[in-house]
């Protein structure tokens, strides 16, 4: 029975969450993917007794995540953890030159991987896939491309890790055809829209089962 349930990654899964209200029970979960799952989840069990924590940080790469990933997600003994993380790791080297290069994601996100499925053997791991969409101000075809080869390191660390791989680049790129405005989907090519947040939601309860 999976009692707790850990949203890990960046700002996508931060979404403006409260950190003196870290659990779904209250306003303080954020607006994003990690809420709307979290919510679904909690109406659907409501007479067990389920915790849906949200620990994403805006701004992380997955040198951060590891940083604080034994204060943040080892210490709480989660059930299920998931994670997306990616963008940042490119968005930053193209910023301000201090992105984490691709082989060395690979090897962190292995090793963050390795640390979880010692100290928890039993806890499930859901990978999702970092994406974007093309946009004015922040993602060129570049960038694009960029974030698809680290969403190919995601894919295949799953593949290798046995756990559950969460496509996600396709489906919001074929609702922002059919929206006809990237914006509708992604704010800005990275952030997610209403609408590209409850997709998210879609998929990831769509390859979780629970």
């Amino acid at each position: 029975m999976i009692k707790t349930i850990l949203f890990q990654g960046d700002s996508i899964t931060d979404a403006r969450r409260q950190r003196d209200d870290e659990t779904a029970y209250g306003p303080g979960f954020g607006y994003g993917y990690a809420g709307r799952i979290a919510s679904t989840l909690l109406n659907r069990y409501i007479d067990q007794d389920l915790t849906c924590i949200n620990r994403g940080i805006s701004g992380n790469r997955i040198v951060d995540l590891y940083a604080r990933w034994k204060i943040d997600a080892l210490n709480l003994n989660p059930d299920l953890i998931s994670i997306l993380i990616g963008v940042n790791d490119v968005w930053h080297e193209r910023s301000n030159k201090n992105g984490v290069e691709l082989p060395r994601f690979e090897m962190v996100y292995r090793m963050l991987l390795q640390w979880t499925k010692e100290v928890l053997p039993q806890c499930r791991l859901v990978l999702c896939e970092p994406f974007t969409l093309p946009s004015e101000t922040v993602v060129d075809q570049a960038f694009y491309d960029d974030v698809a080869s680290y969403a190919a390191v995601v894919e295949k660390l799953a593949k290798e890790f046995d756990t559950v791989f969460v496509p996600l680049q396709q489906v919001l790129s074929d609702a922002a055809k059919r929206a006809g405005d990237n914006k509708k989907i992604l704010i800005d090519g990275v952030h997610p829209a209403m609408i590209g947040s409850q997709i998210i939601a879609e998929q990831w309860m769509k390859y979780v089962n629970l």
